[in-house]
């Protein structure tokens, strides 16, 4: 027996896609800069050091002395001497105005004034410690400074931006189909 068949052709759809990018095109240029610092204003003031040395003593101990201190010397140095001679010659008168009293003032008198005084030695450190006077003000120094502010002229550049938007093109290659047949 013969039974009807049914027969059935199908054709499926083909889409072409033609697609195009897109492009993107992008620069970012430098900035402009212009920057300036301007220098800082300085003021410095000082006041100067003072330093003094007063050496008279120093070289007075060293018998380096000025003709008055010299002469005052001298001066004082006779006046004592000569009170000095006054006050043996007092003495000496007073021994020969008592000769009475016995001994012999003459031969002593003599004895003492012919003999030589001891000398001592002594040690002397010139010049003597502590006879320079030093007197030292130190200087005073005063700054002052004043920052100046930056000076800032930079500009900045926007971005160059190109876009071509990208395309699809949809065709259809190949068109669907359903073909339905019988046998017999």
């Amino acid at each position: 027996m013969n039974i009807p068949k049914l027969q059935i052709e199908s054709t499926k759809a083909q889409i072409g896609l033609n697609i195009q990018k897109p492009v993107q095109e992008i620069q970012q240029p430098k900035a402009n800069l212009d920057l300036q610092q301007p220098a800082a204003i300085l003021t410095i003031n000082t006041t100067k050091s003072k330093l003094t040395i007063d050496s008279h003593a120093a070289r007075e101990s060293m018998d380096y002395k000025s003709s008055i201190s010299r002469t005052k010397e001298i001066a004082q140095k006779s006046l004592q001497e000569s009170l000095d001679g006054i006050a043996i010659m007092a003495q000496e008168g007073q021994q020969l105005v008592r000769i009475e009293n016995g001994g012999n003032p003459i031969a002593e008198q003599a004895k003492l004034s012919g003999r030589q005084p001891y000398s001592s030695l002594n040690i002397k450190f010139i010049p003597q410690a502590g006879s320079v006077k030093v007197n030292f003000a130190p200087a005073q120094v005063d700054i002052d400074v004043k920052p100046q502010k930056v000076i800032n002229n930079s500009t900045i550049n926007r971005p160059i931006h190109n876009y071509t938007t990208g395309k699809v093109n949809v065709e259809m290659l190949q068109y669907p189909s359903l073909k339905i047949d019988w046998l017999v």
